[in-house]
């Protein structure tokens, strides 16, 4: 099971490494774990929380100073933040929970959480959140149900990062496919719709200016797929009720042949390595990516950002995405005192989600999404909206050894290795045999 998560963590991590390379404020990747100091305790009976967290960059930093702040704010409670390399950390913290040495609170992925509710590694936190006042129902419906099994919930959510699209409106605005009222890309509707639209900009734009950027390797493929098969009515089935992989289909293929087009026809520039970086630098107009770029982006001098939600190809609104969640590992000996402190602790963490939102994300709580602080702050507001229209991955132990076929299918249909049909067909039966393993 360690090779699911570390797939997991080797494809998203890929994804931001840039950030951290490019902007030194946004530094934090560690190659180690990384403990903060610890604060002096003001009373004999303060509690302290272990606190494991799996960020880099700006997410780091901005975590760093929610603890601080909240360690300053009341005197209680101590968190002390042990921050990892998020492509061994679920390795890590598996192991703690089962040497019976795990910290008392821990991003968990949802999407990483099935293995944890079904080995019973993290503790149903339902009745904790009611006994400190958190009202888990002023949660994003949406969010909140991701981390729910059985009527019961085992994390709270901190967030949504779903897929956006960001644009630099300075290369829209040449090939005159911007709102200047609104600031907003004009599309026009359906596949052809956008095809139009990153054809324009490659027409009006120089050749070393890529319409549209995603790499040629690794998992923004497979989000983007997943994303538009969700869009599509009858679309978004990943296993059948026998419990087989069901992606071979004709709206799948549909979603899948749109994106290999996109990318046969050089509108997704050809041989990207480093879409992030690409886009940064001012040489792509538009780049479909996680929330998380938001902060990086927005200190570019290079860019005149504007991000949107992915926009709607076929029937309805619907974009990949996940959620940071807190959550208690099963600890033998853990006290009521230390658990009820955990929820305290996550209970301020949802309830100050604007600081949160710095690095990009989506707050979790509706009252935060809709405060004066999280309003001010800019582009935020222009893909809250997404937080409705997530689509996570399905809840199977396994998701992410499949996910990892898919990757490495779609990899080969875009090095023109492999068709669409093939791709999926070839995804499909591997993963049934991934299943029966």
């Amino acid at each position: 099971m360690a090779r699911d998560h570390i797939s997991l963590a080797r494809t998203w991590a890929m994804s931001v490494t840039t950030a951290v390379m490019l902007i030194a404020a946004l530094t934090g990747c560690t190659s180690q774990i990384e403990e903060q100091p610890v604060p002096q305790p003001r009373k004999e009976d303060v509690v302290r929380l272990d606190y494991w967290t799996p960020f880099s960059g700006g997410d780091n930093q901005f975590m760093t100073e929610m603890v601080e702040r909240f360690n300053k704010e009341q005197s209680e409670i101590v968190v002390v933040q042990t921050n990892s390399r998020l492509d061994d950390y679920y390795t890590r913290l598996r192991t703690a929970i089962l040497s019976g040495n795990a910290p008392d609170i821990a991003i968990i992925h949802t999407t990483s959480m099935p293995q944890f509710v079904q080995n019973g590694y993290i503790e149903e936190v339902t009745a904790t959140a009611e006994q400190v006042g958190l009202d888990l129902s002023q949660l994003n419906s949406n969010i909140r149900e991701s981390t729910e099994y059985n009527g019961e919930s085992y994390a709270v959510p901190l967030d949504t990062h779903a897929l956006v699209m960001y644009y630099n409106k300075k290369h829209l605005r040449q090939a005159g496919v911007l709102d200047e009222s609104t600031g907003k890309p004009i599309i026009e509707p359906g596949e052809q719709g956008f095809r139009e639209f990153l054809e324009k900009i490659r027409q009006a734009l120089p050749n070393d200016v890529a319409p549209m950027a995603m790499p040629s390797t690794r998992i923004d493929s497979v989000w983007l797929w997943w994303s538009l098969y969700n869009q599509m009515e009858g679309g978004g089935s990943f296993y059948n009720e026998q419990g087989k992989t069901a992606i071979n289909n004709p709206q799948s293929l549909r979603a899948l042949t749109f994106i290999d087009e996109l990318y046969k026809n050089e509108l997704i520039g050809a041989n990207i390595n480093d879409s992030f970086k690409l886009f940064y630098d001012g040489k792509a107009a538009v780049l479909i990516l996680g929330m998380w770029g938001t902060g990086a982006f927005e200190k570019s001098s290079e860019l005149e950002l504007g991000v949107v939600t992915v926009p709607v190809l076929y029937d309805r609104p619907a974009q990949w995405g996940d959620s940071h969640s807190l959550a208690i590992p099963k600890k033998h000996n853990l006290s009521n005192e230390k658990r009820r402190a955990a929820m305290v602790f996550s209970k301020w963490m949802v309830e100050h989600g604007e600081l949160w939102a710095q690095a990009g994300h989506v707050p979790s709580m509706t009252k935060v999404v809709e405060s004066d602080a999280f309003n001010r702050l800019e582009y935020r507001n222009d893909y809250a909206a997404a937080a409705d229209h997530v689509v996570y991955w399905p809840r199977h132990p396994k998701q992410w050894s499949i996910i990892e076929i898919l990757i490495a299918e779609f990899e080969r249909m875009i090095y023109k290795k492999q068709t669409p049909e093939e791709a999926l067909r070839q995804a499909q039966l591997k993963a049934d045999a991934k299943l029966e393993e």
